[in-house]
């Protein structure tokens, strides 16, 4: 038997829901309370919740030459110090209203790294940061037909500057032992790929 969880969506109960700022993104305020583990609710308590949108990714991956797809781009949010902010990732983008993830995987695919994915796999449903931001990011595996390894590609409209790489499983998977791939999205799908890989490179070739 799979261990359940205790409570669900009804155990909360959303007693305010108010704008607390808007712009790019979207900050909300909650006042709410929720079920205890003691049996009972909890006392109304304020949290601020960052709403970013939903978003897909996609890991490329291409099961003859047993090589990934990883784009390199600066990334405010991960300046600190003498880290540099410029990270390897999977492909990634927003999921609009009304869009398909399949749909937004292959436009991002094309859009960031002339990328043309012939197959797909889920990897994982994630909630990057649940305690503050209501994301969830999708992610899949894509097998890749085609791609502008060394290319420069982006929107310029949206201030985008990523360079495309191409690199073995096996680097990839020692970059991340390395620890040299601080993004969670990729992380998580390289870690998928170390338990998967051959029996995907089998399937796909």
């Amino acid at each position: 038997m799979s261990l359940e969880l205790t409570f669900g969506a009804q155990d909360v109960r959303i007693l305010e829901d108010e704008a607390a700022f808007t712009g790019y993104f979207s900050v909300r305020r909650l006042t709410l309370q929720h079920r205890r583990f003691d049996g009972g609710w909890s006392e109304p308590l304020v949290r601020e919740v960052f709403e970013r949108g939903d978003a897909v990714g996609v890991l490329p991956y291409d099961p003859v030459s047993d090589r990934v797809v990883l784009i390199e781009q600066f990334r405010p949010g991960a300046i600190r110090g003498s880290d540099s902010p410029w990270m390897l990732e999977l492909i990634a983008g927003i999921v609009e209203p009304g869009e398909e993830d399949v749909d937004v995987v292959h436009r991002e695919a094309m859009e960031e790294a002339r990328c043309e994915l012939s197959e797909l796999l889920p990897i994982a449903t994630v909630l990057p940061s649940a305690g503050a931001c209501t994301e969830q990011v999708r992610l899949f595996c894509g097998r890749v037909s085609q791609a502008a390894v060394g290319g420069i590609h982006g929107l310029a409209e949206e201030g985008e500057d990523i360079l495309v790489h191409s690199v073995s499983r096996t680097e990839a998977l020692e970059l991340l032992a390395q620890n040299r791939i601080p993004n969670g999205h990729t992380l998580i799908a390289l870690q998928w790929l170390h338990i998967h890989g051959d029996s995907l490179r089998l399937r796909w070739s």
